[in-house]
């Protein structure tokens, strides 16, 4: 069993000191918060908190330490730990830039300890399922995808709304979105086009539609919006032999899976304004329609695989080669925004 210390106990931070609570793979020694109400609130639920984040770095019990505290003080809390001799989980996103996440690379492997980014919506059953139909080739080689997350609160009311310590969305939500979108199109990006949102907050964006376009040709869309009272599907897929929709993380994956194209004998519909035959819907003979039942899936596979790849067992699912890439589609974004058009990328 790996012992774990988490700094910071907000939100993600208390998330992590839970699963650690339940591992079979590793045992919670604690956690430490700047702030005082937080670190009340880890007594309350009887988890031990340390004096400083100090304490954390000389305590010889620790393996692990997870960095879970707003994005701007990542970098100097991870090479601190790395090069205190622990092995290191950072939340995302783990770097304002990419430069800041080569500092952390080269940290880790000067000190010889693993060092990997929680990306943990990689065990989201929606992507699961979309990846699964895709690996299985069932409806033929993708065409585009669309990626949404839809709310309608605006930004959470904290540090997220502010631009110094790594607000808004595209570092919010947009990190998971990329991610899953570069593991469901594993290629060259060579386009990002991105227009950011600022509804509710002027400061940094609430929102952003962002195209991406790879170097064979495919295209694929990525949405996060917090003014949104009605959602858009969650995924939408098209391939060269069928389509995929996913309403929310909910649903399960529904899938039209084309059988044969027949043009003849198309009965054509009647609109508002007339007649249409290239519209008209299909029927069951030449498309199949069915669900894809809900992938199972658990979370806590991420802590299993560290600690089983700091052991020497196994390779890390989440790559710091995958995080940096994710990190270059996120500073193009911006670029993007600000120029108000497509920038060409290498990525």
């Amino acid at each position: 069993m790996k012992r774990v210390a988490v700094i910071g106990y907000g939100g993600q931070g208390a998330w992590h000191c839970g699963q650690i609570l339940k591992s079979d793979v590793a045992q919670l020694a604690g956690t430490y918060d700047i702030k005082e109400k937080r670190r009340e609130a880890a007594k309350a639920a009887s988890i031990f908190v340390y004096d400083n984040n100090e304490a954390i770095f000389a305590d010889p019990t620790v393996d692990i330490i997870v960095v879970a505290t707003p994005n701007d003080v990542h970098e100097e809390l991870v090479k601190t730990a790395l090069r205190s001799g622990k092995n290191v989980i950072c939340e995302k996103p783990v770097a304002l830039s990419v430069e800041s996440f080569d500092r952390m690379v080269e940290a880790a492997k000067e000190s010889g300890k693993h060092f990997t980014v929680h990306q943990n919506r990689r065990w989201d059953v929606d992507f699961l399922a979309t990846k699964q139909v895709i690996e299985s080739g069932e409806i033929g080689e993708v065409i585009r995808i669309e990626s949404r997350i839809h709310g309608s609160r605006g930004i959470p009311s904290d540090w997220r709304c502010e631009k110094a310590p790594g607000g808004g969305m595209i570092f919010d939500w947009g990190v998971h979105l990329i991610d899953q979108m570069l593991q469901l199109i594993p290629e060259q990006i060579v386009g990002v086009n991105c227009v950011c949102s600022h509804i509710t907050n002027q400061e940094v964006d609430d929102g952003f539609r962002l195209e991406l376009d790879f170097v064979s040709g495919k295209t694929a869309h990525v949405e996060v919006g917090t003014y949104n009272f009605l959602a858009m599907p969650r995924f939408y897929m098209q391939c060269k032999q069928g389509s995929l929709n996913i309403v929310d993380w909910r649903q399960e994956a529904h899938v039209a899976k084309l059988t044969a194209w027949i043009e003849k004998d198309v009965t054509p519909v009647q609109n508002a304004a007339g007649i249409t035959k290239t519209m008209a819907p299909r029927d069951s003979l030449t498309l199949d329609e069915y669900n894809i039942p809900r992938p199972v899936a658990d979370v806590h596979n991420f802590y299993r695989n560290f600690c089983a790849a700091i052991d020497g067992q196994d390779q890390q699912l989440i790559k710091p080669e995958e995080v940096r890439r994710v990190l270059c589609v996120m500073e193009a974004c911006f670029q993007s925004d600000a120029a108000h058009q497509t920038v060409q990328v290498i990525i």
